[in-house]
């Protein structure tokens, strides 16, 4: 079997068996056709099949030169997928990549905004126009439930549940969780329903997504960066934010408030608690603060 074909069936796999989103399927795909391009330019010519640790480790190390540990752990994480699959298939009966150390990184510290860099970002928000409006509700909505862009723009209005005080979440690999809301979101949101995203003539097919752009049509990922980037650099925060920063300081602050690590796991929709404890990065102040409040000693 060749890699086209291969691939195929791998991103086939990925979509329906694994039940992966779109675009993590294209995050390993690019994985592969990144191999693929390698053998290309240097002629090599070996099926998925036959393809051996040493060309890998070539491989690595030639992407090593254009990228940093972060991106080469991310690489070789993608290839043994890939591998993983041809063993699951029946076409190989190893996986070429196991014995290829992947580099040391450290655990990276999620950036996060103060609420009061919060605040000031929305203090700049033009509420005189219906684009202000919206966004003031969008970013107040990324930093309530500590949503991920794409979870945000495809927000749909039949995912609103204002009576319960929950809203139905569609997260990666399109599984559902329920995050709650609270009051003054809420009161926002049917605020911008009834008055801003009424007279915008949206488009077939965008019917009940929440958030619109003026031509009644979903948002894009980007247009969602762009708004909030501009937004930054008129409240003078010198920090590179994006939409994931909202969602990492509603974890922060939830943290630092006492909230109970595996609620904020349920919150996010992270399967694994290991990818919430990444937000225990409080200072050692907090963290004393909880020791004499909490320990049974603190008082002897």
């Amino acid at each position: 079997m060749n890699w086209n074909d291969s691939l195929k069936q791998y991103r086939f796999y990925l979509k329906i068996e694994r039940g992966m989103s779109a675009n993590t399927v294209i995050g390993y795909e690019q994985d592969v056709n990144n191999l693929i391009a390698y053998l290309t330019e240097n002629s090599i010519d070996i099926s998925p099949a036959e393809i051996h640790e040493e060309t890998l480790q070539h491989f690595i190390y030639d992407s090593s030169k254009k990228s940093n540990p972060r991106s080469q752990a991310r690489l070789l994480s993608g290839l043994r997928n890939f591998f993983d699959y041809l063993i699951f298939d029946g076409k190989r009966k190893d996986n070429p990549t196991t014995l290829i150390e992947s580099p040391k990184i450290g655990r990276k510290l999620p950036d996060f905004l103060s609420t009061s860099e919060i605040d000031a970002i929305l203090a700049v928000i033009d509420l005189s126009t219906p684009e202000g409006e919206r966004n003031k509700v969008m970013l107040e909505t990324l930093y309530s439930c500590g949503l991920r862009v794409t979870e945000l723009i495809t927000l749909q209005i039949s995912d609103l549940f204002f009576n319960e005080g929950f809203i139905r979440v569609i997260g990666k690999g399109d599984k559902q969780r329920y995050v709650p809301i609270n009051d003054q979101n809420i009161h926002l949101i049917q605020l911008y329903i009834r008055h801003i995203r009424t007279k915008i003539p949206f488009k077939k097919g965008f019917e009940d997504t929440v958030f619109l752009n003026r031509r009644g049509k979903q948002l894009t990922r980007n247009m969602v960066f762009m708004i909030i980037k501009d937004l930054a650099e008129k409240a003078g925060i010198q920090k590179s934010i994006s939409p994931h920063t909202f969602r990492h300081s509603f974890a922060t602050h939830l943290l630092e408030n006492g909230a109970d690590l595996r609620a904020i796991q349920q919150m996010l929709g992270h399967e694994s608690i290991t990818t919430t404890e990444i937000y225990m990065h409080l200072d050692r102040k907090f963290l004393k603060d909880v020791v004499e409040k909490y320990h049974p000693r603190k008082d002897q």
